[in-house]
């Protein structure tokens, strides 16, 4: 017999409920365990008590709660036996929460502190015998550490947590804000606010902890083949011609060394020094004048943004392995022009992600 709990929801009144009920219950005299196994388990529940259709009350109990004795009764699918997993019965490398976000103390170069909006991704790895993880335990986890100004030494002390709480080996903590830095204009001795995309990553494998910086760095890429075939038309021709430039972005990771601390500012002094044709917050004609002569000085291909950010990169003791992914978004072209260089294991990698150039596109 195929009944279904639903099968009373459409029963037109109580009454008749009931009597269905009954009905239900002589049948179950006669049946076999594999009958009353099959039927669906509310429908058991309710065939198995001495009453009626059961009087649930609907309204919020404000004043119930729930002690350890209670906690201890309530089920824990997640975590349940192996006998629950569903699937292949593989490792995961990650499994854990993304955009967790929450107000995050950062320090300065400087010596002082700011308060970011921080966008938190927790992740441990499962063994092929678990069924799952308590990802609320992330968050506690997390939140414990939550009030101190952040560092790796923060960052690591929330990894050892999670290892501790979710029984797990491989463990990652990536903290990912917009970092603001004050930025001279180039001639007028204006001022404004730069903001930078970076994150903060921690990765522990196999016992070996990887600490990584990231930062997307905005930049303006004159073409130099343009530039000169724009010259050649003025020279030849005497007819004026503008070379194109574009909107750039290159993300930054680097694998940190232990020699010595690298901030985000740091990072980002290293960049313009690779490439100084960085996008301007406050101009006037002047600033507007120095950035084409800035950029007429400093014409780039993407291959070159790669290399260039990659020699200035390789100076640094405190940079191990790295990575660096371009996109120069052409304003001739319908399409953008690319590139990607590493240095070392940490990055290397045949695939990419399919959509990885298009999120390096910055609104400005």
């Amino acid at each position: 017999m195929n009944i279904q709990i639903s099968d009373l929801d459409r029963t037109p009144d109580r009454d008749e409920a009931e009597a269905a009920l009954a009905k239900l219950r002589r049948w179950m005299e006669h049946a076999s365990d594999a009958e009353i196994d099959a039927l669906d388990p509310m429908m058991r529940r309710l065939l198995s008590g001495d009453g009626g259709y059961p009087d649930l009350s609907r309204v919020y109990p404000e004043g119930f709660a729930a002690d350890a004795a209670y906690r201890a009764t309530l089920p824990d699918l997640q975590n349940g036996p192996a006998a629950l997993i569903r699937g292949a019965r593989r490792p995961i490398q990650h499994v854990g929460i993304s955009n967790f976000r929450l107000p995050i103390r950062f320090a300065t170069r400087g010596g002082g502190e700011m308060t970011l909006e921080t966008s938190v991704t927790g992740t441990v790895s499962l063994d092929a015998e678990k069924k799952g993880i308590n990802m609320s335990r992330i968050m506690r986890s997390f939140y414990t550490h939550a009030e101190r100004v952040v560092s790796f030494a923060v960052i690591e002390a929330a990894l050892d947590d999670y290892k501790t709480d979710l029984e797990t080996l491989d463990a990652r903590i990536q903290m990912r804000a917009s970092f603001p830095m004050k930025v001279e204009s180039l001639r007028s001795g204006l001022a404004g606010y730069q903001y930078y995309d970076i994150a903060l990553e921690l990765v522990e494998r196999a016992g070996v902890r990887r600490r990584i910086l990231h930062l997307d760095y905005v930049y303006s890429s004159t073409c130099p083949c343009s530039l000169e075939l724009s010259e050649h038309a003025r020279r030849e021709r005497g007819q004026l011609a503008t070379p194109h430039s574009q909107r750039s972005v290159a993300r930054i990771s680097v694998e940190l060394t232990e020699d010595g601390c690298l901030w985000f500012e740091d990072l980002v002094e290293m960049c313009r020094a690779a490439v100084p044709t960085e996008t301007q917050v406050m101009v006037k004609r002047e600033d507007e004048q120095a950035f084409a002569e800035l950029n007429a000085a400093n014409p780039i291909f993407v291959e070159d943004a790669a290399r260039l950010f990659a020699a200035e990169l390789e100076r640094d003791a405190r940079v191990g392995d790295f990575r660096v992914v371009a996109s120069h978004q052409e304003s001739l072209h319908s399409h953008d022009a690319v590139s990607v260089l590493t240095e070392g294991e940490t990055f290397a990698g045949e695939s990419l992600d399919p959509r990885l150039f298009g999120t390096l596109v910055h609104p400005g």
